[in-house]
């Protein structure tokens, strides 16, 4: 297996892995049990968030978003944005240009 695709504790509740990145592009999968938290931040990256299963109440630049299964969320470069799991779930994130935060760990 890729070092890339192990499964890592982002924060309380909250795992992720990464999968290999393309040149400019990546992609990794987001598992969340009820009631955690992706807490708010920016970052330059564009991101669009798809909802593989579950509930999310997402803030982007203080507004609120219900995201369900199947669809997707669209946060800009530099928006404020976290997610609450209403419900356990998962998101599959995209991201552009490369997060190099995250690929450097």
């Amino acid at each position: 297996m890729n070092q890339l695709e192990v499964w890592e504790q982002a924060e309380p509740g909250v795992k992720r892995r990464i999968f290999p990145p393309g040149a400019s592009l990546m992609m990794m999968e987001v598992h969340f049990e009820q009631g955690a938290e992706g807490y708010e931040h920016s970052h330059p990256h564009e991101q669009l968030s798809y909802c593989l299963r579950g509930k999310f109440q997402f803030t982007i630049n203080g507004v609120s978003h219900i995201l369900t299964q199947g669809e997707t969320i669209f946060i800009p470069s530099g928006a404020k944005h976290g997610a609450v799991a209403l419900e356990s779930g998962a998101l599959l994130d995209t991201f552009t240009p490369l997060r190099e935060d995250l690929l450097k760990k």
